[in-house]
């Protein structure tokens, strides 16, 4: 056979040889179905033989997904989630603070908030989402490193999202991390970003700049645009402090001093309370200034003051050695962080709360061992410390509201608050410490109900007093709690573990972290009663989070 031949095309016979044939051929025997159509590559989406296609109804094409079902009757109508009237409609009252408009939309399901009102004016082509968001971060992160709590860091946040146009933000605060993302819409991938707040400082003068900035940012008349929004944050974050480093130091002296008083101290324990506790502020300089964690700086400002009141006892001077150290004590006490932490835990930040009590308690370790090491040694030379003899609180109910009006103000100043407040925060320390001892030492309560009761009113006039001024309750509240710190509770707990009477002394720690956890939940309820009494605009009331109850 030649080439040519070989070439040539196989006859019907050859082609359905066994050997050759494809196996996609029709065996011999099956019937050809006729038609153009291939019945070897029907879509599986075809309909069965046998069963009637639907028509089409309302006009829409077959198998739209808009088409009413054919089973669908009105009358027999399966039940609904949506109710016939519809979801209430949210509205925000719009002379309500921001805090109050922010909060509520952030305790709303996203599918429920309603539409964004842009108050600035929009650049051409839209807002530009990443300055937006590096703005929104920068915002936050002066917020959560000046302390304040997590659920008002949140708040800000969207705040300056939704006042540029970014309805579809979800921010998101931890203890050192903020984040925030932005989705433009259902089909398009959502922008994150996110910032690590390393340092933190106390500066409520710079906190309320930054309340301002976001006042003006959802203010509808005000048209801040990006550029003048990060010119503004620039001048605060290079804002001096308004108070220098001698009147801290000062305002520490005399904080130790006034508390000395507070509790039946007389004028030589003011003097050598004052003393000791600007020692240890200048110690704690010291370290700072050397790259000392705050954990040491706490015991060695514990120090000076401890030894002062050990000094006395072994000199055999007719002091009241107690009330110097108990000074001292009252000048360290992390009350900020205290307060700041019970409230992220009462709002839901678990996480932050978490960290936040994990900090006071690594603060209040370092001034329990700056404090036992002295009254350790203090006891193997012979001091006569006696736990069993409380501090002697004689009536002088104006002397004593004379020295809470004193240690208010001092505070307010240490933690670097506006002239303009420091006159409101130290009535509110007044009236709080007045409360406190008609109920304690007039009524007979005791002094956790008592603590709680007058936290409450500082919370709920702080509240009150920030709404008025459109900025943060901080300022207004926490210097306030000064004079109700468990400062000697503290005390004769740590003079007993120093004295090997453990029991003795985890009862009385335990006390001042009861008193501790009464100040921090009273100031967080007088807030949120002062909320419930205030028009907040969700519906008719302020939506919190549905927590798990057992089931």
């Amino acid at each position: 056979m030649t080439e040519a031949e070989d070439r040539k095309p196989r006859s019907d016979e050859a082609r359905y040889d066994p050997e050759i044939t494809s196996e996609f051929a029709v065996p011999e025997g099956i019937a050809v179905p006729e038609g153009d159509t291939e019945p070897e590559t029907t879509s599986e989406f075809a309909v069965p033989k046998g069963l009637a296609a639907p028509q089409p109804v309302g006009g829409e094409p077959e198998g739209s997904a808009f088409s009413v079902p054919s089973t669908y009757s009105a009358h027999d109508a399966p039940p609904v989630f949506t109710p016939a009237s519809g979801f209430p409609a949210v509205s925000l009252v719009k002379d309500a603070p921001w805090q109050d408009r922010m909060r509520t939309m952030l305790r709303m399901p996203v599918a429920e908030r309603p539409a964004v009102e842009p108050v600035q004016k929009a650049e051409e082509g839209g807002p530009a989402v990443p300055r937006v968001l590096d703005l929104t971060l920068r915002i936050g992160e002066l917020l959560l490193a000046g302390g304040e709590g997590a659920e008002d860091v949140e708040a800000a946040m969207f705040a300056v999202c939704r006042s540029y146009g970014l309805d579809r933000c979800e921010p998101n605060v931890t203890f050192t991390l903020l984040a925030i993302s932005y989705q433009p819409s259902l089909v398009e991938d959502p922008v994150t970003a996110s910032r690590t707040v390393r340092r933190r400082g106390t500066d409520y003068t710079r906190l309320a700049a930054v309340f301002r900035l976001v006042d003006d940012l959802t203010d509808p008349e005000a048209h801040v645009s990006l550029e003048e929004a990060y010119r503004r944050l620039a001048v605060i974050r290079r804002n001096r402090h308004p108070y220098p480093g001698w009147a801290l130091t000062a305002a520490s002296g005399l904080l130790a001093g006034a508390a000395s008083v507070l509790v039946g101290g007389d004028f030589l324990v003011f003097v050598a309370a004052a003393i000791g506790a600007m020692l240890g502020d200048r110690l704690a300089w010291l370290c700072a200034g050397r790259g000392l964690p705050e954990f040491y700086q706490f015991m060695i400002a514990a120090m000076p003051p401890a030894a002062i009141g050990v000094g006395f006892s072994l000199a055999h001077v007719d002091v009241a050695a107690s009330a110097v150290v108990t000074g001292g004590l009252f000048a360290l006490l992390p009350g900020r962080a205290l307060v700041a932490g019970v409230q992220d835990g009462l709002t839901g930040f678990y996480i932050t709360a978490s960290a936040r009590l994990l900090e006071v308690m690594y603060f209040f370790v370092g001034i329990v061992i700056g404090v036992l090491t002295i009254l350790y040694f203090g006891v193997k030379l012979g001091g006569s410390l006696n736990p069993d003899v409380a501090l002697s609180v004689s009536k002088r109910p104006l002397i004593q509201i004379a020295a809470s009006m004193v240690l208010s103000l001092t505070f307010a100043v240490l933690l670097q608050q506006e002239r303009s407040t420091v006159l409101a925060v130290t009535l509110n320390g007044g009236v709080a410490w007045s409360v406190y001892g008609a109920m304690h030492y007039a009524g007979g309560i005791s002094p956790v109900a008592s603590t709680a009761v007058a936290a409450g009113l500082v919370g709920l006039f702080g509240q009150l007093l920030s709404r008025y001024r459109f900025a943060s309750a901080l300022p207004y509240t926490t210097a306030a709690i000064g004079p109700l710190l468990p400062g000697s509770a503290t005390y004769f707990g740590l003079l007993s573990m120093a004295q090997n009477e453990v029991d003795k002394g985890l009862v009385s720690l335990a006390k001042a972290a009861s008193l501790a956890m009464a100040i921090a939940i009273g100031v967080n309820l007088g807030s949120e009663i002062s909320r419930l009494t205030l028009r907040v605009g969700s519906a008719g009331k302020r939506r919190a989070a549905k927590r798990t109850r057992g089931f």
